[in-house]
């Protein structure tokens, strides 16, 4: 755990290794918040309307965010405070919290998985690990903070429930089954809590760069301090914190099955040098062996598809392979080529 950034940034300048290539630096540009991204009220009456306004904001931006959406507010400061404690914790004690499971269920890293190989580091650590099913794999969850397990637990099953909501939504604005993804298009849910330590120099490095997920949807618990930011029209526009609200992100798996209808969106984080982040991100992917496509509803002769068939660890391996470059990423899956 001696990579962990958050064990060391504190008495250190900026290590050459976190400063980015001057093409993918944010600078010292100020970036707006964007005032148009959706913010979708899910308590409302009309089924019609929150359908039609979750569509046109998958369609437009592949990015919104919902209030209203029956998690306890309660829950989510629990489940915040926790996450924050346990990025408080020593290296020594995340090391010994996050290798119970000899399968890796449960895991700790700094910039990335692949902290080892690649050419440059992102100021981030991240807690990584399996949410589903619940009693299989919270036998790995860290036990520290005590209270880790009793409140991460529902709050993973209440967002569960919600990514569910808005996934049957989605396929309604398409036209499709609305239990489309009640199958293997949705076994896989893992949470990812990022945390952001001060940084040194926040114009030469990222928290996360430039990257559209792989997956189906991303529900994140932003908490109260910015640093996301998405590409739309050329240009970064921030994503202010709403108090309580869910940011949702559409991955490229449901630009697949909308045969290119939705949009996955591309998005970072930046740092800043005065405070620390702290986020929460439950993933709501496929299993590796589910079957990737347009949906068949959609495809006539009319409507070709797109896209072609694979595996979802197929689509994985093509994903990494492409390297976060979404025109290679877009050549390699067309069925144009």
């Amino acid at each position: 755990m001696e990579h962990l950034v958050s064990g060391w940034c504190n008495d250190r300048s900026l290590p050459e290794s976190y400063i980015l290539p001057p093409e993918k630096r944010p600078g010292k540009l100020t970036v707006p918040l964007a005032n148009n991204i959706p913010v979708i009220d899910l308590g409302g009456h009309d089924q019609t309307d929150l359908i039609q306004q979750i569509f046109e904001a998958s369609q437009e931006f592949g990015f919104f965010q919902v209030i209203n959406h029956g998690v306890p507010s309660n829950l989510m400061d629990e489940a915040m405070s926790v996450f924050k404690e346990f990025h408080a914790l020593s290296g020594e004690d995340k090391a010994i919290e996050t290798s119970k499971d000899p399968n890796k269920s449960c895991y700790i890293y700094t910039s990335s998985p692949n902290y080892a190989t690649e050419k440059f580091h992102f100021w981030r650590d991240g807690l990584m690990h399996h949410c589903n099913p619940l009693e299989k794999y919270i036998q790995f969850w860290p036990e520290k903070p005590p209270r880790y397990r009793e409140v991460v637990g529902p709050y993973t099953a209440e967002v569960r429930k919600l990514g569910f909501r808005i996934l049957e939504f989605i396929s309604q604005g398409l036209g499709i089954s609305p239990d489309h993804f009640s199958s293997g298009l949705s076994e896989n849910q893992t949470l990812l809590v990022n945390h952001y330590p001060p940084c040194p120099d926040p114009s030469l490095t990222l928290g996360v760069g430039k990257h559209r997920d792989p997956g189906g949807i991303n529900i994140l618990l932003q908490s109260d301090v910015y640093g996301l930011q998405v590409f739309k029209d050329e240009e970064w526009v921030g994503v202010e914190p709403i108090p309580y609200a869910f940011v949702v992100n559409i991955g490229y798996l449901l630009q697949i099955i909308s045969n290119g209808k939705l949009k996955g969106a591309e998005h970072r984080v930046v740092t800043n040098s005065n405070v620390a982040r702290t986020t929460a991100s439950l993933f709501i992917n496929p299993s590796s062996e589910t079957l990737v496509e347009p949906a068949k509803a959609l495809i006539d002769a009319s409507n070709p598809a797109f896209y072609k068939s694979l595996t979802y660890k197929d689509f994985l391996s093509k994903y990494i392979a492409a390297s976060s470059d979404s025109k290679a990423l877009e050549e390699v899956l067309s069925t144009a080529l």
